[in-house]
């Protein structure tokens, strides 16, 4: 879900004259997987999505299919950047926007064709894509930039030094010397890192034009962030009141507070006066800590200390408190069930902790994914980059996180079963309320 979040939040235009000729799917074992994708994403269809990822890209997510379907309306095939029987390169076009995208797929062969690896970035304004071959120059570059970035920024220096050691004897031995396809190398060094560390935030990116170098986004960045978000409905897909009463709100991701504030505030205003309250976070990768607490603000009667934050760089910790205000009515005696998944991660699984540290909510579903550390990005040599987890949550009831563990549920359901049986434990939950008001009124 991280991933479909991040390629949806920046604005991306078309850039003519960059289109190939061919737009016909050669016949090849990564051609046919590729227009087996394509017709996924089209549809929409679950049924479809789930044979996909059955028999071809385990790897994926029926639900995460189906939302970027949403997302996007599917995507129109632009062209054939590159072509071999296990590899395929290619431009497409999202249907409900101007969006185009560079995707790279490579095929382990078979009957069908399983995937290997499956990049999809979405091409800046004024970039020139570039298909890329890596060399030896290139590889070692690319590991003495993770070896410096981790030194530096890596919330646990001694876990930073056997993850250098390990990519190091790695390309010693020549594990890393057939690797030309940037993807592969990426998805590789990715594998190896956690290997040692168990750190789901941490990994490598590849991406077919060289990225600028981190900075402040510009007015105009900011305004297209903006308007993608707004878009999104700032990830906020549902709001609405069940039978009983019961309020539901399912949102796939805690995007940015300063932009997605009012959406926020209208989506907890509709649900204000309901009886029970379910935060769906099922499909929620996580986001803006800022957000987790806001969100979380409306739930309680007073400030709350939720979260601290340290800060490896700073050497210094971050309080994280709900709001003493909020606009309109706070929920505090409501009682509160949040969904999760293995899928809920990160910003998911601080608020989802948060609520459940401070006995505010009932928590239903599967163990989330287990990923704590918050992460920035680095450019470690041109066209990679690396996400480096700079600190860690620590809880204020507990003094821990949820790092590698993941948060268990109170009520540990199948994620497909988890709305129903939400819905039942707060139904009776408001029946029982119900009753000893009937009865202390002597009714």
């Amino acid at each position: 879900m991280v991933r479909r979040i991040l390629y949806r939040v920046v604005v991306l235009l078309l850039c003519p004259g960059l289109m190939m000729a061919q737009t016909s799917v050669p016949a090849t074992p990564a051609g046919r997987t590729l227009q087996t994708w394509l017709d996924v994403m089209s549809s929409g269809d679950r049924g479809q999505a789930e044979q996909y990822v059955k028999t071809i890209d385990p790897r994926e997510s029926v639900d995460g299919l189906v939302s970027f379907h949403d997302q996007t309306g599917g995507f129109v095939l632009l062209g054939i950047e590159s072509s071999e029987p296990l590899h395929i390169r290619f431009r497409v076009r999202e249907k409900n926007s101007s969006t185009t995208a560079l995707g790279n797929l490579v095929v382990k062969d078979g009957k069908p064709a399983m995937v290997e690896t499956f990049g999809l970035r979405a091409i800046p304004p004024g970039v020139t894509p570039v298909n890329v071959t890596l060399d030896a120059g290139m590889r070692a570059k690319v590991i003495a930039g993770i070896d410096e970035d981790l030194a530096k920024y890596y919330i646990d220096p001694a876990v930073a030094k056997k993850m250098q050691e390990a990519i190091d004897a790695h390309e010693k031995a020549g594990d890393y010397s057939s690797i030309t396809d940037g993807d592969a190398f990426a998805d590789r060094l990715t594998k190896d890192l956690r290997a040692v560390s168990h750190d789901l935030h941490l990994g490598v990116s590849f991406s077919p034009f060289k990225a600028p170098p981190p900075h402040e986004p510009s007015p105009e960045e900011r305004a297209r962030m903006r308007q993608q978000l707004e878009h999104d409905n700032c990830a906020f897909s549902k709001v609405e009141i069940l039978p009983g009463n019961i309020g539901y709100v399912k949102f796939d991701g805690f995007m940015p507070v300063d932009i997605c504030a009012p959406t926020a505030v209208a989506a907890m205003n509709f649900i204000a006066h309901t009886d029970a309250v379910i935060f769906d976070l099922r499909q929620n990768g996580g986001g803006d800590p800022a957000m987790v607490s806001f969100v979380a603000s409306y739930l309680f009667d007073r400030s709350t200390h939720v979260n601290d934050l340290y800060n490896r760089g700073a050497d210094e910790t971050h309080q994280y408190w709900t709001a003493a205000y909020v606009p309109g009515d706070r929920m505090a005696k409501q009682p509160v069930y949040v969904l999760t998944s293995k899928r809920t991660f990160s910003g998911a699984e601080e608020f989802t902790y948060d609520l459940q540290t401070q006995k505010r909510a009932t928590i239903v579903g599967e163990t989330t994914g287990g990923g704590a550390h918050p992460v920035s990005g680095h450019t470690v040599a041109d066209y990679f980059m690396i996400g480096v987890p700079w600190g860690k949550p620590v809880n204020p009831v507990t003094k821990k996180d949820w790092e590698g563990t993941g948060v268990e549920p109170d009520v540990k359901v199948a994620a497909d079963d988890a709305l129903a049986t939400a819905t039942k434990l707060a139904t009776e939950k408001i029946q029982a309320k119900a009753a000893d008001a009937a009865k202390s009124s002597g009714k």
